[in-house]
């Protein structure tokens, strides 16, 4: 495809919906190819926002609000970066033929509410999931832990993100309370929770997928190498690339990705959540975007996350080469502040071969994500041990 010049009447132009911190990575990836990007949240100053050529804020979950912005921007993609948007208002968009949703509407709705997503994975596809069903009430919720998914369980919202509502429940008078904080904590309450059972699986890949066109138009499949992780209350803390699995298992982890994207479409890259017992693999998630875990590959390939996914959707050939070893630790807010002031970074930059960012974002509660830190090194224990020293000297601090 042809790109035109930003902020002029020949501009290629992408609009975001949601402009979190990967928001801004991403849009840093498109203007380096000269693609004007405006950038939309919920609120002012955004991280992206702070990067883009200019920004809206409105509620994303209000389709009339959603079209109007479409209409006056007129952009060539769409891209959403969070979960709670109005997805039939997207898919109006779509069908008029006037820009493109990326990677598409049906995408945007089946992996935006955890029970499309599932459904098709493990009923049409026929992929192996955890042991699972929804509840509209809390007596369906506990027939269905009671008549067969048992306990370990996990309640999580079917529209959430980053953790938001998800408990695990050991016992049954841990329940109700699960099923209180999954209604309340969703992104947008679509009356249902999803109750899994707990695999007992070795660890948790995010396996990054890449669907893009390469020099003759043909849409081909990429993988990056596998990135591990660790959660803590659903909310990623750590990442590294590569993670050791068997051939066996990353070859059927390899299958599952391509199977699952293959089937949903459209350009751009994936973020495939994996569950690996030695040679065995289950699907858990999908979200058609750059993954928070995926931030891992800022110091790890030849081109990151967000660069892979501007160049799909812009039609460009890509790289899914593995240059170091790595891993990410995130920085959390540790206080619930406004225009907070960042200590340590020349201390965190001294940790050797490391890097730092800092999202920017206008306000600071005790764990929500602030910034990252990034380290490389001959292995993956050096590698996390030299995120996470750099990561515990940023200290966030009131602004006097």
């Amino acid at each position: 495809m042809n790109i035109g010049t930003a902020l002029t009447n020949s501009a290629t132009k992408a609009l975001l919906l949601g402009s979190g911190e990967l928001g801004k990575e991403l849009t840093i990836a498109l203007q380096r190819y000269g693609v004007e990007v405006i950038a939309v949240d919920r609120y002012p100053d955004a991280p992206a926002q702070h990067v883009a050529h200019r920004s809206h804020v409105i509620d994303m979950t209000d389709g009339e609000a959603v079209k109007k912005l479409i209409a006056l921007e007129q952009p060539d993609f769409i891209i959403p970066e969070i979960e709670a948007i109005a997805t039939a208002a997207l898919a109006e968009i779509e069908a008029e033929g006037a820009c493109t949703v990326v990677p598409n509407a049906r995408a945007i709705q089946l992996t935006m509410n955890r029970e499309g997503i599932r459904t098709l994975v493990a009923e049409q596809l026929n992929i192996p999931t955890s042991r699972y069903a929804f509840a509209q009430s809390f007596a369906e919720l506990k027939a269905a832990v009671d008549n067969g998914i048992g306990y370990p369980c996990f309640i999580k919202p079917t529209m959430s993100s980053s953790g938001k509502g998800q408990s695990m429940v050991k016992t049954p008078d841990q329940l109700q309370a699960a099923w209180v904080y999954a209604k309340a904590s969703g992104r947008v309450d679509t009356g249902k929770v999803i109750v899994e059972a707990k695999i007992n699986f070795d660890f948790e890949i995010t396996l990054l997928t890449v669907r893009a066109k390469n020099t003759h138009g043909e849409i081909k499949t990429h993988f990056c190498e596998p990135i591990g992780h660790l959660q803590e209350h659903g909310d990623y803390r750590e990442s590294w690339q590569p993670q050791a699995m068997t051939a066996a298992a990353l070859a059927l982890s390899q299958d599952i990705a391509a199977k699952v994207t293959t089937e949903i479409g459209g350009l751009g890259l994936f973020g495939v959540e994996l569950f690996v017992q030695g040679d065995n693999v289950w699907f858990s998630e999908v979200s058609p975007r750059p993954h928070d875990t995926g931030m891992v590959t800022m110091i790890t390939q030849a081109q990151n996350e967000f660069e892979l996914h501007a160049r799909a959707i812009l039609g460009l050939p890509v790289n899914t080469q593995l240059q170091k070893t790595g891993a990410s630790a995130v920085i959390l807010g540790g206080i619930d502040a406004k225009g907070v002031v960042y200590e340590g970074l020349a201390q965190a930059l001294s940790v050797p071969d490391s890097d730092v960012r800092l999202f920017g974002k206008p306000e600071a509660f005790t764990n929500r994500r602030m910034g990252v830190a990034l380290a490389h090194a001959p292995t993956v224990d050096e590698a996390r041990a030299k995120a996470i020293k750099a990561a515990n000297c940023i200290v966030v601090k009131h602004s006097e």
